[in-house]
């Protein structure tokens, strides 16, 4: 009893480590979730039966991510597709990718959900995320180079957009030096206004006095 319940435990340790791992693969690698997604539309339950070691899991679809358990979810009377298989044949599928290495895997279920298992296990697997980032790395690179008429045209852009530059500068300098030239002249007016206004507050004191001394 004791080694059946540490042997549960250690089951459900390594379900939570393997669903994280789904987790992160689907968010990571969108072939993936395009595989993923037509069995999480039909919330499918996948029961995984192994021999050696002897394991019974349930892979519920969602769309959350693949949830995983050592027991049926409570609302289901059985899963929609049964896996039957060995442990290394899993493995192997996982690994390969290969169509024939999943044929071999004994599968019971509705024919289009087992088709759709199928094409998820051969999508499953690092190996399938390093060759997706492969092929985006290998995009971004094989982008074609631009050609000499392009370059010319971009050059043709860049030289027209500094030349409109000058000419909005050489605006704003003729505007400015406008401004300054009006600034001095209300100076100049300014001045010319107070010594007129000083001059005439003089002659008229100047009369003022005239008038009374007569």
């Amino acid at each position: 009893m004791k080694r059946s319940t540490l042997s549960h435990s250690f089951l459900n340790i390594t379900l939570v480590f393997i669903e994280s791992a789904l987790t992160l693969l689907l968010r990571l690698d969108p072939e993936l979730r395009k595989a993923a997604y037509p069995l999480a539309k039909q919330g499918t339950v996948v029961g995984l039966r192994l021999y050696l070691p002897h394991v019974q899991v349930f892979a519920t679809f969602t769309y959350k991510g693949v949830l995983l358990d050592a027991n049926l979810p409570a609302e289901r009377s059985e899963p929609d597709v049964i896996i039957n298989a060995y442990s290394i044949q899993v493995l192997n599928a996982i690994t390969t990718h290969d169509s024939e290495t999943t044929d071999k895997l004994q599968m019971r279920g509705e024919i289009t959900q087992v088709q759709l298992v199928k094409q998820f296990i051969m999508q499953l697997g690092l190996g399938s995320f390093i060759q997706s980032v492969i092929k985006k790395v290998k995009g971004n690179k094989s982008k074609p180079k631009p050609t000499d008429a392009e370059m010319e045209e971009k050059k043709s852009d860049y030289k027209l957009r500094i030349k409109e530059q000058q000419t909005q500068i050489s605006t704003l300098s003729i505007k400015n030096r406008e401004l300054e030239t009006t600034v001095k002249e209300l100076h100049s007016k300014q001045k010319a206004l107070m010594i007129t206004a000083v001059v005439a507050a003089i002659i008229a004191i100047g009369s003022l006095i005239a008038l009374f001394v007569n």
